[in-house]
């Protein structure tokens, strides 16, 4: 028997922790040792979760560094924005490998992160030394860089799905990287498992808005930046509009994008794709006239994406479509896990989608 790696979950109450807690307690190569959460310190975590109820029955403590790093080699941090830095390098600190789902160490930029994300008790980076080590965790694009990293950022969910869309495009020089248009949605439970009156049911349910348009939304630098590595600019500054659907899971983005040359056939986008994604374990080339469908990867790490030009127009349209909290957040972080450890990527992961 291949001894297990044992893990911990910081912050482990919320949907991303549970996510983490289904896909770990599948994998053939971890053991869940300890599980962490404040506001349920103190519960089983059946009890905050009963759909583990017969399935795990760890108790629920409160952070501390020193038990994280007595029972355990590798952390998953699932804590709100600000909040979770200081407990990263509390880990990070005790050796223990960190993988973070909080947007604290995606951003390269200690003074981006404090426009974007600095408020109240944290106006300043609380952690800004540790950005140096940070790996972005999405592994189809910075595979190498994450193998024996210490600290991983795992990527916001509507970044992943745009990122998947329209970056082969843009590194191989087909769209140019000038008057990008995000436009994505997004199921409710992206905004957390804590009530809120957006989200509430009567008042989400008959309707879809936009939120925080404008370039007010804080995926919006992480995108950016993303996207500038892979156009090989310097700088890139791209309109994001971000919807709320009546739906608990999913993430739908459409990319467009001006040809750099609008005599290219349509196909060179396609083949632009399916050179990218060959042999990537999560990442579909839809056939073509087949378009992305959230229902088609609810539940699963798997991304479905597809490319379609609007010759009339002279616009490349590049979609994409994950589950935001398994390939656009707990999932991929299971997967970046396996890809520093030098694992098989797909261990965990090979759940096929839930449908309908």
């Amino acid at each position: 028997m291949t001894e297990r790696v044992r893990v911990a979950i910081v912050g482990a109450s919320g949907y991303t922790g549970a996510e983490l807690c289904r896909l770990l307690l599948g994998h053939p190569r971890v053991e869940l040792a300890v599980v962490m959460a404040k506001r349920a310190a103190g519960q089983r975590l059946a009890d905050v979760f009963p759909h583990l109820r017969g399935v795990v029955d760890l108790p629920v403590e409160a952070f501390d560094a020193d038990q994280v790093a007595a029972r355990a080699a590798v952390a998953f941090a699932a804590l709100p924005h600000g909040e979770s830095a200081a407990v990263v390098a509390a880990l990070r600190a005790r050796g223990i490998t960190t993988l973070d789902l909080s947007a604290d160490f995606r951003l390269h930029d200690a003074a981006t992160w404090a426009t974007w994300y600095g408020a109240g008790d944290h106006p300043a980076h609380p952690a800004a030394a540790l950005l140096p080590q940070a790996v972005y965790g999405l592994p189809e694009r910075h595979r190498a860089a994450l193998r024996g990293a210490g600290l991983v950022a795992v990527p916001g969910c509507y970044p992943t799905a745009t990122i998947l869309a329209i970056a082969p495009l843009l590194a191989a020089g087909l769209v140019s990287p000038a008057g990008l248009v995000v436009d994505a949605k997004s199921g409710a439970s992206g905004a957390g498992r804590s009530p809120g009156l957006a989200t509430h049911l009567p008042e989400a349910a008959e309707g879809v808005r936009a939120y925080k348009p404008g370039g007010t939304h804080r995926h919006t630098p992480e995108i950016e930046q993303e996207l500038a590595l892979a156009s090989g600019h310097a700088a890139l500054a791209l309109t994001f509009t971000p919807h709320l659907l009546p739906m608990s899971r999913g993430i739908l983005t459409c990319v467009y994008a001006a040809p750099t040359e609008p005599a290219r056939p349509a196909a060179a986008y396609r083949e632009a794709l399916i050179a990218a994604y060959a042999g990537e374990p999560f990442v579909e080339v839809l056939p073509e006239g087949a378009l992305p469908d959230t229902a088609h990867v609810r539940g699963s790490n798997r991304a479905h994406v597809q490319v379609v030009v609007d010759a009339r127009a002279r616009r490349v349209l590049a979609l994409a479509a994950i589950d935001n909290l398994v390939k656009g957040a707990s999932g991929q972080a299971v997967q970046c896990l396996n890809a520093v450890l030098g694992w098989p990527e797909t261990l965990g992961l090979t759940g096929a989608p839930v449908f309908p």
